[in-house]
C-alpha cells in the first residue's frame, strides 16, 4: 500500500516540459500494413505502456523508433526549453542471445559495449567505476563480476537496463523486458523503471502483457492494434470499450 501511494505521489510531481512527438508513423511489408497513422506524445518523467494483442505491431513500432525498420512519419524531440533536438534513445530487448557457457562477466559485457577496443586488452580498472555507477541505478552493482550465463532472467534484464542507461537517454524503449521473469523479478523491474522516470526525468515506452503491472505503474497507456485504438490515462484506457473488446474477460473487468 505504501509503495502504491509513493508511486501515485511521484506521478503528480513530474516535469512534463520535454516531450517526444511520434507523428504519422506507419510500417508496411509489401501490401501488408503492420500499422499506420500512429500519433502520440511522450513526456519526460512518464512511463507509458504499449499494449495490444499479438501481431498488433508493438515490437515493430519500437524498432521503427530506433530507426531499424523503414517507416513513414517523423520522430521529434523537444527539450524543456522547447529546443528541437535529436533524442538519445536507450533500448532493452526482450531477450539476449549468447553462449551461456561463456566465461564473459557483466564487466566484460559492459566493456565490449562501451569501448572501441577488444574487451580482453582494455584495462578494466579504467571503466569499472563507470560500470558500477550504471549498475547502481538498477540496484545491481553486486553483479559486476558475475558470469552473465549464471544470471537469472530478472538479473540479466536489469543488466541490460543498466547498459541502456549509458549514455543516459531522453527516451528509453523496453520491449517486453520481463518476459519469462518470475513475479518478484517483474515487480523489481517495474519499480526500477518507475523510479528512473522520476529520478532521471526520462520518458519510458514499455511493451507489456502484464496488465496488473501496467495498471499499477504506468502513467499513460497506448492500446495498439495496427493503429492506435486508445491513448490516455490508465483508468481511461482500462475502462474503454476498445480495451474491453481486445482483452475481454480479464480479471479487472469483473
Amino acid at each position: 500500500m505504501l509503495r502504491e501511494i509513493f508511486v501515485k505521489m511521484q506521478k503528480h510531481h513530474k516535469n512534463k516540459l520535454c516531450e517526444t512527438k511520434v507523428e504519422n508513423f506507419g510500417v508496411t511489408a509489401g501490401d501488408l500494413i503492420i500499422f499506420q497513422d500512429v500519433n502520440f506524445t511522450l513526456h519526460c518523467g512518464e512511463l507509458t505502456a504499449l499494449i495490444g494483442p499479438n501481431g498488433a505491431g508493438k515490437s515493430t513500432l519500437l524498432k521503427s523508433l530506433l530507426g531499424e525498420v523503414s517507416h513513414t512519419g517523423n520522430l521529434n524531440y523537444f527539450d524543456a526549453k522547447g529546443k528541437h533536438l535529436r533524442p538519445v534513445i536507450g533500448y532493452v530487448p526482450q531477450t539476449l542471445k549468447f553462449d551461456t557457457t561463456s566465461p564473459t562477466s557483466v564487466l566484460d559485457l559492459f566493456m565490449a559495449c562501451l569501448t572501441n577496443k577488444p574487451a580482453w586488452i582494455y584495462p578494466s580498472k579504467f571503466i569499472r567505476e563507470r560500470v558500477l555507477k550504471n549498475l547502481q541505478r538498477v540496484q545491481a552493482e553486486h553483479l559486476i563480476d558475475r558470469r552473465i550465463g549464471a544470471l537469472s532472467g530478472g538479473e540479466l534484464q536489469r543488466i541490460l537496463l543498466a547498459l541502456a542507461l549509458d549514455p543516459l537517454p531522453d527516451l528509453l524503449l523496453l520491449d517486453e523486458p520481463v518476459s519469462g521473469v518470475d513475479k518478484i523479478g517483474m515487480e523489481i523491474f517495474y519499480e526500477l523503471a518507475a523510479n528512473l522516470c522520476a529520478k532521471e526525468d526520462m520518458a519510458i515506452l514499455l511493451i507489456s502483457h502484464d496488465l496488473d503491472m501496467v495498471k499499477k505503474y504506468a502513467d499513460k497507456i497506448i492500446l495498439l492494434n495496427k493503429k492506435i485504438l486508445k491513448f490516455g490515462e490508465v483508468e481511461e484506457v482500462f475502462q474503454s470499450e476498445e480495451m474491453k473488446k481486445i482483452f475481454f474477460g480479464a480479471d479487472f473487468f469483473t
